[in-house]
């Protein structure tokens, strides 16, 4: 039978992230992040993503606390490489697990902003980021399959000589990498070692060519990997309501920017931004469903692009994209809690039961 992978959005306090809301002052509340974990379990998610920001808290420790309050819900941490040495982060990874096993993966995150990046004293430029990522990783797999065997290693980033690793992770042969980036240099690196390959939300012709390029760039590896895909879902009772819903929230975000003194956005770096910018450029809603407008007016820092629609609507476009490849999506909405609710009330358990009558899907090498 087939399946899907629902992941949803954990993140230190509430609105966080959260273009239309005036974000509370405090940067970490725990009591939201055991509720916010807890209505994800209740909804129905799979995993639940912790990003990764400069001036945010702490991802695998915010995963450690949400884990704590649920029994199932699995969690996707966000990794920046470059700030954390390869064997720290693996024994961080590790120890985690021993305490939960099989519920943490990591979001391989290389960064495509260099204010971002500076933030944290990293000046390598892009293409320089890749090519660390690329030997981070693979120093994050020979750790984990080590089997407490001595591990030395000599390269252009990185060198150590006897790491031992006397954590020896429930998680076998070692964590799932999800990988983000839509650049040639992140996709070289994607086509290497990524198990889960993140895309943004954009129109069927752009997640198809996605698909392709990093398909025919892994099966040089021999791999096949997965993907994943963005999306703000707004899903209402009626078509009508939603696109209510969506026009609000889009004039709501545009009123958040100007209160904040923000002009129109300036160009991004990243290029799956700038993917999401061009996507937007066609025209504000494509393929029926896809609303692009938030994208453009926020510059496309983020995933921002919304499916919309109720329930049976926007699951029958989710499963558009499954066809075209994707198998796993990555859902928040505008109002954390209580969008999780809404997708759980319908929307989730709706595509899990369309996702089941399809072909199932090869596994990733």
């Amino acid at each position: 039978m087939a399946t899907v992978e629902i992941i949803g959005l954990i993140a230190g306090h509430e609105h966080q992230s959260s273009e239309p809301y005036v974000s509370t002052p405090e940067f970490l509340n725990p009591a939201y992040v055991r509720r916010i974990a807890q209505v994800h379990e209740a909804a129905g998610f799979d995993r639940a993503l912790i990003g990764w920001v400069s001036s945010y808290p702490d991802g695998l420790q915010i995963a450690t606390h949400a884990a704590a309050a649920t029994s199932r819900l699995k969690f996707l941490v966000a990794h920046r490489p470059g700030f954390q040495a390869p064997t720290n982060a693996a024994r961080a990874f590790a120890t985690f697990d021993r305490f939960y096993p099989g519920r943490a993966a990591i979001h391989v995150i290389s960064g495509g902003d260099d204010v971002e990046q500076q933030r944290d004293g990293d000046y390598l430029g892009h293409g320089e980021r890749y090519a660390r990522t690329d030997e981070y990783v693979e120093i994050l797999k020979k750790i984990w399959n080590s089997n407490n065997a001595p591990v030395d290693h000599e390269g252009r980033y990185y060198r150590f000589k006897g790491a031992l690793f006397n954590i020896e992770p429930e998680y076998r042969p070692r964590f799932p990498i999800y990988f983000g980036g839509a650049s040639e240099a992140a996709l070289r690196v994607a086509a290497r070692h990524a198990d889960v390959y993140a895309l943004f939300g954009e129109d069927h012709a752009g997640v198809a060519d996605q698909i392709a390029r990093v398909r025919a760039a892994a099966a040089a590896h021999g791999r096949r990997p997965r993907f994943s895909i963005s999306f703000r879902p707004i899903v209402a009772d009626t078509e009508q309501e939603a696109w209510d819903r969506a026009h609000a929230l889009l004039d709501r975000t545009i009123a958040r920017r100007r209160e904040r003194g923000l002009s129109d956005p300036a160009e991004p770096q990243a290029v799956g931004s700038r993917r999401l910018l061009a996507t937007a450029a066609k025209g504000e809603v494509l393929d029926k469903r896809l609303f692009t407008a938030l994208a453009r007016v926020t510059g496309a820092g983020g995933n921002i692009t919304a499916l919309v629609g109720t329930a049976e609507q926007v699951s029958d476009a989710l499963l558009d994209y499954y066809r075209l490849g994707a198998d796993a999506f990555i859902l928040r909405g505008f109002d954390s809690a209580g969008d999780a609710e809404i997708y759980g009330a319908g929307l989730i358990p709706l595509l899990r039961e369309k996702v089941a009558a399809e072909s199932p899907r090869a596994l990733s090498a």
